[in-house]
Formats: C-alpha cells, sequence, structure tokens
C-alpha cells in the first residue's frame, strides 16, 4: 500500500512539471534547433569551405594585395550635350570662315615657310605655293605683288593682273635670283625695281604692255622681255655692255629698230624675231680691229621677221661659228 502511494505521488509531481509554462517553451526551442540543425551545419562547412578556398588562393597569388578602397571621385565631369545640340555646333563650325595662322620665319611650326602677312590678312604662303624658297603666285587674279618671305630666290606671279611694278615689291630681297611674271597686264616698271637686287639673275616678263626696260643689275644671266611694246627709246644706252655672265638676251616681237649694241661675249643666245630692224653694221657682233677676234658663245642669232637684208652685211659674221637666221635677199 505504500508503495502505491508513493508512486501516485511521483505520477502527480511529473504531470504538474510538464504542464509548467517554462518547460513547454524550452521544449519548443529544442524543436526549432532539431530541425534547423543540419542545415545550418551544412551551410557553415560551405561558407568554411569557401573562406578556406579564398585564403589558399590570396597564398598562391603573391602579387594579389588587400588594401583599403580608395574615396569615392566627386569631381563629376559635366554632362554631356543633346544630339541636337552637337549638330548645331558642327553646322556652325563648318559654316566659319578658315582663319589664316601667321606662323613667324624660322619658326619651325609648320616645315613651310608662310611668310609676311598679304594686305588681306593671309599669309603669302598660303596665299601662294611656297616651296623651300621659291614662292609660286600663278593664276591667282593678283592685282599687286604680294610681300615675299625675305629667304626667297625664285618668285613666279604668272598669269595675274598686275599693271605695275613698283619699287617697293622688291625692296631688300638681298638673295631673289628670278622674276617670272609673264602674262600679265604690266605696262610700266618703276627705274629702280631691280637695280637694287645683290642676286638677281634672271627676269622674265614677257607677253606684257612694257614699253621700256629699267636698270637692270650686271649680275644678269637671262632677261626675257619678249612680246611687248619695248622701242628704241626703251633701252638704256649701252644696258647689257657690263653684264659679263649674261647668256639669253630675248627681245622678240617688239618695236626695236636697231640690235642692243654692245653685247657682252658671254652672250649665247640673241633672240630678236618680228621687230623693225632694217640695218646691220659690220662690228655688230665682230671687231673690226681685231681679225683674230672670234666670238665663240654666240651660236643662236635669231632675226627672221625683220625687214633687214643679211646679205649686205657679209663681214658682221666672220666672227661668228654660224650666221644670224634671217632675210638673205
Amino acid at each position: 500500500m505504500e508503495k502505491l502511494v508513493r508512486f501516485l505521488l511521483a505520477f502527480l509531481a511529473l504531470k504538474a512539471t510538464l504542464a509548467s509554462p517554462r518547460f513547454s517553451r524550452q521544449a519548443e526551442l529544442d524543436t526549432y534547433d532539431d530541425t534547423n540543425y543540419d542545415v545550418d551545419i551544412e551551410n557553415l562547412e560551405l561558407e568554411n569551405q569557401d573562406m578556406y578556398d579564398y585564403e589558399e588562393g590570396l597564398g598562391e597569388n603573391p602579387e594579389m594585395e588587400i588594401g583599403t578602397v580608395p574615396p569615392p571621385d566627386h569631381s563629376y565631369p559635366s554632362p554631356g550635350a543633346s544630339l541636337e545640340e552637337e549638330e548645331e555646333e558642327r553646322e556652325y563650325e563648318e559654316e566659319m570662315p578658315l582663319r589664316a595662322k601667321h606662323v613667324q620665319q624660322g619658326s619651325g611650326d609648320s616645315g613651310v615657310l608662310m611668310g609676311p602677312n598679304t594686305q588681306k590678312g593671309m599669309p603669302t604662303c598660303l596665299l601662294c605655293t611656297c616651296l623651300g624658297t621659291s614662292v609660286y603666285c600663278d593664276d591667282l587674279k593678283l592685282d599687286s605683288i604680294p610681300p615675299i618671305p625675305k629667304e626667297t630666290t625664285h618668285f613666279y606671279a604668272r598669269y595675274n593682273r598686275l599693271t605695275k611694278l613698283h619699287k617697293s615689291d622688291f625692296a631688300f630681297m638681298s638673295k631673289l635670283k628670278r622674276i617670272d611674271v609673264t602674262a600679265n597686264d604690266i605696262s610700266s616698271v618703276d627705274e629702280g625695281a631691280f637695280s637694287t637686287l645683290p642676286a638677281l639673275e634672271e627676269l622674265v616678263i614677257r607677253e606684257n604692255h612694257v614699253s621700256q626696260l629699267p636698270a637692270l643689275p650686271v649680275t644678269m644671266t637671262l632677261i626675257d622681255a619678249s612680246h611687248n611694246e619695248v622701242d628704241t627709246r626703251g633701252i638704256h644706252k649701252e644696258a647689257f655692255k657690263d653684264m659679263a655672265g649674261l647668256l639669253y638676251l630675248y627681245l622678240t616681237d617688239n618695236h626695236l629698230d636697231y640690235i642692243p649694241v654692245p653685247l657682252p661675249d658671254s652672250l649665247r643666245s640673241l633672240h630678236l624675231q618680228r621687230n623693225n630692224i632694217q640695218s646691220m653694221h659690220e662690228d655688230t657682233f665682230c671687231n673690226l680691229q681685231d681679225f683674230n677676234y672670234i666670238r665663240n658663245a654666240l651660236e643662236d642669232i635669231r632675226l627672221d621677221g625683220n625687214p633687214v637684208n643679211l646679205s649686205r652685211t657679209p663681214q658682221a659674221y666672220v666672227c661668228l661659228p654660224r650666221i644670224p637666221i634671217g632675210a638673205l635677199v
């Protein structure tokens, strides 16, 4: 009987314990941990494995460094223009005229001699074409000589509208060797336009309306004033006498009525076709005081188209290597 009473008391105590709130809450927590324990363990193992692999990778790549992240850059660029604005800007730039940039001589900025500015504000070597020390201003409808770079040696202004050559056009051009102004409307040339050029050797002024040739330096080797209006008074007396290096003298299609003597011994070619030369003297080319004198250089004399009869003065050619070309009757 005593054993039965103890069993009942123990049973009631156990029942009371299970019925208490604290025990039921702990049972719920135990149940929750049991149901999620396996998942957490697996995730934790995966995370640990990833961390292990990452640390192993750091160990295998010694070039990789872990540092602080740099601060963000807050200097944001300005917002770009819209497509319409960009198109308008391109059209504006295309409509704007090109502005010449003046480059000082010898500056090395472009490798091309730009030269001084013309009256229109454009450097000569943008208006013309400059190749080395040669300046080409051909067929540009020029009515005046543009400023020429001081280093110029050869100047060409053919097929333009020039009407006059001024002394200032070639002032201080100490290196200028050749001037070619073929086929313009030049009717007059200042007297000192060429005489102050110490290096000038060649002047081509053909196909113009020049009636008088100015004084030329003694350094000349070629003079071509063909197809002009030069008459007897248009050439200085003994204009070519002191030109010891003169090789070519071309005065074709003018109004000359005489051969402009004396001519230097250096002369090789003399063209006087279609002038008004009516007579020739025996000492025009030869020296009557020295019958042994021979002018070997002068091999080309053109007198055709003149009213002179070459057969009337046979002694005038005895010192020449060839007889002049012209009428013999």
